[in-house]
Formats: C-alpha cells, sequence, structure tokens
C-alpha cells in the first residue's frame, strides 16, 4: 500500500509556491497541507502539523532555508528548491532529500518524489561522500547544527559516541568511527589509530615516542594525539 504524504511549500514568492501545488497535484501521495513565504510562518506550521516533507526555498529575505532546517524536527524530510547552480547546492544535498532548481522541471520532481519511497534513499544519503567544501548538518551535543568539513580538525572516538574538535569548538556526536572514515576526503583525512582521524591540513608535526608510537601535533588543538606504528606509513605517504 503507497504511503502518504504531507508537506509544506515555503517559498517568499506566491507564484512559485502556487507553480509547485499546482506540480503536487500530480501525485496521489503528496497532500500539501500548508504554505509559507518566510521562515517564522514557516517554523509556526511545522510546529503546528508536523508535516512529514518540507520544499524550502533557500535564498529568502531575512533568515535563509537553512535557519529553518536548524529548528525543525530532524525527522521532517528536506527537498531544497532553489536557484542556486547544482555544484553550489551539492553540498546542502549531504543533509536533504534532494533538491530542485527553479525552474522546477516536473520529470525531476517526480523523481524526487519517488525517493520518498525508496527504501535505499536514506542509506545513500547516510553513505554519500563528502567533499572538503562541504557543510554538514549534524547533530551535535543533543543541537543541530551546520559544520563545515574544512573546520574539522580531529574525529575521536569516545565510548559510544565521536567527538568532532573543530577550530574553535568540540562536541559528542553518534556517527561511528567507521562512517566517518569512509566519507571523509581521503585526500584531507586520515586514521592514525583505531581512536583517531586527523585533517592532514592541520598537521603541524610528528615526533617520536614510547614504544614505537608517535605524537601529532595539531595547529588549533593543544594537547597532541597518540599516532600507531602501523598508520605512520600511510601519514608519511600522504604528507610527501
Amino acid at each position: 500500500m503507497k504511503k502518504n504524504y504531507t508537506a509544506i511549500i515555503v517559498d517568499d514568492e506566491r507564484l512559485a509556491r502556487k507553480d509547485l501545488i499546482s506540480m503536487l497535484k500530480e501525485f496521489d501521495n503528496i497532500n500539501v497541507v500548508g504554505e509559507a513565504e518566510d521562515v517564522r510562518t514557516a517554523k509556526s506550521l511545522s510546529d503546528k502539523l508536523n508535516p512529514d516533507l518540507i520544499f524550502l526555498d533557500i535564498q529568502m529575505p531575512g533568515d535563509s532555508g537553512f535557519t529553518l532546517v536548524e529548528q525543525i524536527n530532524p525527522k521532517i524530510k528536506i527537498v531544497f528548491v532553489t536557484a542556486y547552480d547544482e555544484y553550489a547546492v551539492r553540498a546542502f544535498e549531504v543533509n536533504a532529500l534532494d533538491y530542485l532548481m527553479k525552474p522546477v522541471n516536473p520529470e525531476r520532481l517526480k523523481r524526487t518524489i519517488e525517493k520518498l519511497t525508496s527504501k535505499s534513499s536514506e542509506t545513500e544519503i547516510i553513505n554519500k561522500p563528502l567533499f572538503y567544501e562541504d557543510t554538514l548538518f549534524i547533530l551535535i551535543n543533543s543541537q543541530l547544527r551546520f559544520i563545515k568539513i574544512s573546520d574539522i580538525l580531529s574525529i575521536e572516538s569516545s565510548g559510544d559516541y565521536t567527538e568532532i574538535f573543530l577550530k574553535n569548538d568540540k562536541g559528542l556526536t553518534s556517527k561511528p568511527m567507521r562512517e566517518w572514515e569512509e566519507r571523509l576526503p581521503q585526500n584531507h583525512f586520515i586514521r592514525i589509530h583505531r581512536t583517531s582521524i586527523v585533517n592532514l591540513n592541520y598537521v603541524q608535526k610528528v615526533e617520536d615516542w614510547f614504544n614505537n608510537s608517535f605524537r601529532v601535533y595539531l595547529s588549533g588543538k593543544p594537547e597532541p594525539l597518540l599516532m600507531s606504528r602501523r598508520y605512520a606509513s600511510k601519514l608519511k605517504e600522504k604528507m610527501g
């Protein structure tokens, strides 16, 4: 049985909302329950209606669409609707069901709706490789935040969690080390120990330590990280 989805359209252009609503009428499993022209109204609607899906414009007067994403239930699926080109929006897609370019193409919209019912769509999003220029939307210390991949100094194991060390901040997240290692860009990040991954761009120096191990110093991080010998050759190769 086909599942039905409730949706909200958020766009400051009335005509754009009208056109998208008209196109969505072609899909009997999508029920548009509200529309908003700004983030404040959209937040109120989202809290009241708790939709399954939000079609969200990025550039709007006042707060951008990203502001809304930070404020709503993280279980709500987001489809960005934007005039940005495909390259610029690639980072946003990491945490969205999909994105649509303006003006919205009906065939492209059809593929987006098909993703809703695809059992593999969430897995594809979760496992998608990250680029150094990407921005990741992630739950850190129980708060949803945007972080730049390029701002990550290191990722370190912390029990059932991993700790992200940024230029000016740090926090815990539930993403496992294995997922970080698989998704982070390998030309910028490397595992130096079973408990830590570092950003090569912040490595200042490496010094010998006890029991055939090493200490790795990162700029912006006062305490060095331990590197086991099995990873040393890989780091040396990466850093030339």
